[in-house]
């Protein structure tokens, strides 16, 4: 880490925001590439008003397709939308939570998974130390970094993970931008 960082001057993570675009656009985006999916959106997101929980849900099946997105992401953003709109979600108590239960809320919600759910602790609510095992960047970041490129095991990673707690996010961010220097945003 010590030599990471100095790399990557003033760069930071920064959370857009809204919770609901966080992780619609996190559906969007899945198993696409990131000029698709930004296209994908941008088609999506003129579509409502504003996009909202209660906006998405008065949109039409055939115009959602039409923007370019699959039956299942339809289905999956119309779970997320019923979600928020209902109330599922303790979205004001996320900030008192801690990162499991948040993990658990947004995981019985069809489309997101943990790697999704680790995601927007780090880029929304900027969570200092999560640790994306699923995460191949990570993998491969700590591969190169620390073991010269040889394979490493969730188990390895782990344990070189430990000495960068409380802020595992922060070491995991440095990682991603050694292997690309463009910060992601979620």
């Amino acid at each position: 880490m010590r030599r990471l960082i100095p790399q990557f001057g003033d760069a930071c993570l920064a959370s857009r925001g809204d919770a609901f675009v966080t992780l619609a656009r996190s559906i969007v985006g899945q198993q696409i590439s990131v000029k698709a999916a930004q296209s994908v959106w941008d088609r999506f997101a003129a579509l409502p008003r504003r996009m909202a929980p209660a906006e998405v849900l008065k949109l039409k099946v055939e115009d959602m397709r039409a923007a370019g997105l699959s039956a299942r992401k339809v289905e999956y953003l119309v779970d997320l939308a019923l979600h928020f709109a209902d109330g599922r979600l303790h979205v004001k108590k996320w900030q008192g939570m801690d990162d499991e239960a948040i993990i658990g809320e947004l995981v019985a919600i069809r489309g997101i998974g943990r790697w999704t759910a680790e995601m927007f602790l780090i880029f929304h609510l900027l969570r200092p130390n999560v640790l994306p095992l699923d995460d191949v960047g990570l993998i491969k970041g700590i591969s190169q970094n620390y073991f010269s490129g040889e394979p490493v095991s969730r188990v390895e990673a782990r344990e070189v993970a430990a000495a960068w707690a409380p802020w595992r996010s922060v070491a995991t961010w440095y990682l991603w931008r050694s292997l690309d220097p463009l910060p992601v945003a979620y």
